[in-house]
């Protein structure tokens, strides 16, 4: 999952941007408590079946929202169960009243990752509701969005609301993993008009719960692991050779280290620097501002690169996190590798990455594989007018007037296969949390109760705007 969003998401007017001018709407209507009961009910239901990797509890969970669907009015022949590689995946059709229209996809995933009961201070999957929280493993990661989605697919049925275009709810069961499922989905849905991801995107408070800004995840860097790879006959310690394999690992790491990828811009980066330059410190707002105009500009993109929080927005990044070598310590090693992990700006072939990588080591003794990683290059989804306007509209019900900010992620969501397959994917989970709330992937991980109802308005009101 990746609900990062760009920056610190500062608060602050865009100025230039089309959201400039907030929506002026009404006061958003009151939750229906029966309706957040069941989506509460729904999420801690969901908390109690494990389906990390190997658990073997994917197909149930699904059929568990399937009758939840059902209930709501699906008919069964709308809803597909398919298990795939010890996981499932999920389609859950709402036809159009035009079928000539393309449908709308809503992505999210039903895999958490897994969880030692011994490290958590409670157990992971028995739900505790304390304190304003709900705990346990997929509180917050996925199952939150996955729970109030489901939750109001199934009262739009129920009430009897037709959509002018389908809606095709897509889960799928091994996005924290390999993205089998997700691959699988996005190949027999690649005829939808734009997908929905409720595993991106999101709101930010302030400590003191004050909105900060929201952002839609409108791109995500491409994952990738590169191993590098020295081979030698090796020997006796006592006899050093000129082709020890860790000296020449280490030679070819301290060139990938010094490298540094050119400087690229997107339509979502540029709008993100401009809205963080709004309240960032003098340097940084000057620099942002300078870069958002000309993403050739060295000096700005110099000030940016020097600060941890904004490289990741500038350019590939390509980084060591595993080594290993020898097999003996009076032995001259055999074998030297590394893990690199590139994060490939949106558009750039992984490919490409993997031949620069190759000609920065200059080494051809130096194997450079990509590793099977389940990633795909993904560009950048266009921020479309009526998403944009949409979007707006339901976080402006909740905070009207709050700046609405483009983001572009350094981590993969389903979204990545789906952009691969030309389909404009825009993460817009309706989560709004305080730094320090979140612990996705963590321990104890949880999800604030206070953001339930709005996260209910929040997907009722893109629906009905997006799929009428």
């Amino acid at each position: 999952m990746t609900r990062t969003l760009l920056f610190s998401l500062a608060a602050g007017v865009l100025a230039t941007s089309a959201f400039a001018a907030p929506a002026q709407v009404a006061a958003p209507p009151r939750i229906d408590p029966a309706l957040h009961d069941r989506a509460l009910e729904t999420l801690k239901r969901g908390i109690a079946f494990n389906t990390s990797a190997g658990a073997g509890n994917t197909v149930a969970y699904a059929e568990y929202l399937k009758g939840l669907l059902l209930a709501g009015g699906y008919k069964a022949d709308e809803i597909v169960i398919e298990p795939m590689k010890g996981t499932a995946f999920l389609i859950a059709r709402y036809p159009g009243t035009d079928p000539t229209r393309k449908p709308i996809v809503i992505s999210g995933h039903m895999d958490v990752v897994a969880a030692n009961p011994a490290d958590w201070s409670r157990d992971p999957f028995t739900p505790v509701v304390e304190g304003g929280y709900v705990y346990g493993r997929g509180a917050e990661d996925n199952k939150f969005d996955v729970s109030v989605v489901v939750t109001t697919l199934a009262h739009l049925r129920s009430t009897g609301w037709k959509p002018g275009r389908g809606v095709i709810l897509a889960l799928s069961g091994d996005e924290e993993t390999t993205m089998d499922t997700t691959a699988v989905l996005a190949q027999r849905l690649k005829d939808a008009e734009l997908v929905l991801n409720d595993d991106g995107g999101g709101g930010a408070l302030a400590p003191d719960g004050t909105p900060v800004a929201y952002g839609i995840q409108g791109a995500e860097k491409t994952y990738a692991d590169f191993q590098l790879t020295v081979t030698d006959p090796g020997g006796h310690s006592s006899r050093p050779t000129p082709t020890n394999a860790i000296y020449r690992l280490a030679k070819a790491l301290d060139r990938v280290a010094v490298y540094r990828f050119p400087a690229m811009q997107n339509e979502i980066t540029k709008g993100a620097a401009l809205a963080e330059a709004a309240t960032a410190p003098a340097p940084i707002a000057d620099a942002l501002k300078r870069f958002a105009a000309n993403p050739a500009d060295q000096g700005a993109i110099e000030t940016l690169s020097a600060d941890p929080n904004y490289l990741p927005m500038l350019r590939t990044t390509c980084v060591a996190t595993m080594i290993s070598g020898g097999h003996a310590t009076n032995a001259l090693p055999q074998r030297a590798g590394a893990n690199i992990n590139c994060r490939i700006f949106p558009g750039t072939s992984s490919q490409s990455v993997r031949e620069t990588l190759v000609q920065q080591i200059a080494d051809p003794s130096v194997a450079v594989t990509r590793a099977a990683d389940g990633s795909v290059d993904s560009p950048a989804s266009p921020l479309r007018a009526d998403v944009l306007a949409a979007i707006t509209k339901a976080v402006h019900a909740r905070y009207p007037g709050l700046t609405v900010i483009p983001s572009q992620s350094s981590g993969a969501t389903d979204s990545m296969y789906f952009r691969n397959q030309g389909i404009p994917s825009y993460g817009v989970s309706g989560i709004f949390q305080k730094p320090g709330e979140s612990f996705a992937h963590g321990l104890n991980e949880k999800a604030p109760l206070a953001t339930l109802d709005g996260d209910l308005l929040h997907w009722d009101m893109i629906l009905r705007d997006l799929a009428k």
